[in-house]
């Protein structure tokens, strides 16, 4: 086991080998013990359903075997971050995703086929439910980025610009949707000045920490967890987002510290938001570790 001299990334090692699902155990070989891509390719299958989308609680907290847009949307993150976003493997994913689009072209957070299994009571299902940015912005944002072409992209990308330019109030994982969206969007002008407008926004809303010893002084949005607030990093995951000319070096910076402070005794770092069941909170802390990592990593900072 690694002791407490050692660095953030052995203690990080040592708590995903203790605690993660076999596809979290391999992304982090794959991103800094160079495992290998097919590896996690090979374990991100077991989630594929026949009808092109993903399930068997892919993302944590919606549990079951049934396909849904967020699981489908966390594993083509996956692939994208080991370089697989392309061929028939995305090809079969956007056949679900048009298969599964509302009226709007666009993706709902969830499909009603997930009454009767156990899922987050602030997700809620309805029989009828209509498109949102945070289910498709970053996909969308996503399939742009990695130069995916398909008919369905026509519709959801004009959805996505419509929702951006429509956004007044807002909340942070809504700003993270449209940040997500912003960065691969094709028309590179256009989401410059979005984002710009959009960062304004962050900041009149006081919806990014800005001083983590201050944290109190940040309201949380309605209906999320105690403590469930963001930070500068959550916005600009890498140097290269358009989110990261809202901040300041000094907001960047402190925050930053922050995060890499956030590292628990184990060497895992903690989840924020609402807990609902056991199992979702320990399957959730691998991902957020991994995010850290990788945040960590694209800011320079060193982990290992």
């Amino acid at each position: 086991m690694a002791g407490t001299g050692a660095s953030p990334l052995k203690r990080a090692e040592q708590f995903i080998w203790l605690t993660a699902r076999v596809l979290e155990q391999r992304r982090f070989a794959h991103h800094f013990l160079g495992g290998s891509a097919d590896s996690v390719e090979t374990a991100l299958a077991a989630y594929l359903n026949e009808d092109g989308g993903y399930g068997h609680a892919l993302e944590p907290d919606l549990r079951g075997p049934v396909s849904q847009p967020l699981h489908t949307a966390h594993a083509l993150s996956v692939l994208d971050s080991i370089g697989r976003c392309s061929g028939l493997r995305v090809e079969r994913i956007c056949r679900f995703l048009t298969d599964v689009s509302a009226k709007e072209g666009a993706l709902p957070a969830l499909l009603p086929s997930q009454r009767g299994y156990p899922a987050a009571p602030f997700i809620p299902i309805v029989d009828d439910p209509a498109a949102q940015l945070l289910a498709t912005g970053p996909v969308v944002g996503l399939l742009h980025r990695n130069a995916v072409w398909h008919a369905w992209l026509f519709r959801a990308t004009d959805f996505c610009w419509a929702a951006v330019d429509a956004l007044e109030k807002s909340h942070p994982y809504e700003v993270e949707a449209a940040v997500a969206f912003l960065d691969g969007a094709p028309d590179r002008a256009r989401a410059e000045a979005a984002a710009d407008r959009l960062g304004r926004l962050v900041r009149e809303q006081r919806l990014a920490v800005l001083d983590p010893e201050r944290r109190a002084e940040y309201p949380v949005a309605a209906g999320y967890a105690p403590g469930e607030q963001h930070f500068p990093y959550d916005y600009a995951r890498t140097p290269e987002s358009l989110a990261r000319s809202w901040f300041t070096d000094e907001e960047l910076e402190r925050s930053l510290d922050h995060l890499a402070a956030e590292q628990q005794a184990d060497g895992g770092w903690p989840v924020n938001w609402r807990q609902w069941a056991p199992g979702t909170a320990l399957e959730g802390r691998p991902l957020v570790t991994l995010k850290a990592l990788l945040t960590l990593r694209a800011h320079g900072r060193s982990v290992g």
